[in-house]
């Protein structure tokens, strides 16, 4: 019997509760954003309007390390403003916090998406003047090891090789010829050739990178297969990986510990930022 890729991937049919969730994530995220002393909101790294970064600083001072958050909903939805609430984990630690926007699919491709991350990664780092981690949920974390697996070199001889050196990916997606069979693919618009040339299970990763898997431990065998196989096939390629199923959470609540300064969570995204 065949997968049903539909059922798999359709999280939010499999957790019945995610109507609250987003809501609280929303009432959340609007109290941080109106509370946060250090905030730097909407800064423009392109030309479109959703090509923004949303800082989030610890302090007064702009010298901390850095971790850049990119938001999920299968690269069709959802937006930056409904994340700010995570930044109290990072921050608490000492961690400033910068969450990126980007355009949606169907109005671009998710070709034209992973560009604007890298543009939105090279902007950061001339601003900041330094490398910071990435880390990125759903079709995030999918970014996220876009960014890990990026040549900058290629990109501009300028940059330095280890612009992104690490990622910490939650709940992401690698192979994305999946999501061909399910009806988003009316949006995304993926065929056989594009859903292998955006798929980084299937890039070569330049040496000295590290990318951690982390996934719900409830959520759907498509979605614990993406993160344990990009994990293994990417270590048998050099990467440093980690894969955790984090227990007794599902694709939305797997999530809520970034926003807790003492979670297992919180803490592996700040080693990552302070090693930037």
């Amino acid at each position: 019997m065949g997968i049903d890729y539909e059922a798999e991937y359709n999280n939010r049919a499999r957790v019945p509760e995610h109507p609250e969730i987003l809501s609280r994530w929303a009432r959340d995220a609007a109290q941080a954003r109106s509370t946060h002393r250090n905030a730097e909101l909407g800064v423009r790294y392109g030309d479109s309007e959703r090509q923004f970064i949303d800082f989030f600083w610890p302090g007064q001072g702009r010298d901390a390390p850095v971790a850049l958050f990119i938001h999920g909903g299968y690269w069709r939805a959802l937006e930056p403003a409904a994340f700010s609430h995570l930044a109290a984990g990072v921050n608490a630690r000492g961690v400033a916090f910068a969450a990126v926007g980007y355009d949606l699919c169907p109005a671009v491709t998710i070709e034209t998406i992973i560009a604007q991350l890298r543009a939105a990664a090279v902007f950061l780092y001339r601003r900041l003047d330094r490398a910071f981690a990435v880390s990125g949920h759903s079709a995030g974390g999918h970014l996220t090891a876009c960014l890990v697996a990026t040549e900058w070199k290629s990109i501009d001889p300028s940059l330095p090789a280890d612009l992104v050196r690490d990622g910490f990916s939650i709940s992401g997606l690698f192979d994305l010829a999946p999501l061909m069979q399910t009806g988003m693919n009316q949006d995304l618009r993926l065929d056989a050739n594009s859903a292998k040339r955006v798929s980084p299970l299937h890039w070569n990763v330049p040496t000295g990178r590290t990318l951690h898997a982390w996934v719900g431990g409830d959520e759907s065998d498509e979605f614990l297969r993406q993160s344990r196989e990009v994990a293994t096939v990417w270590a048998d390629r050099g990467v440093e990986t980690e894969y955790v199923a984090v227990p007794d959470t599902n694709h939305f609540t797997v999530l809520d510990p970034l926003a807790d300064p003492a979670s297992a969570m919180t803490h592996r995204l700040v080693e990552l930022a302070r090693r930037a």
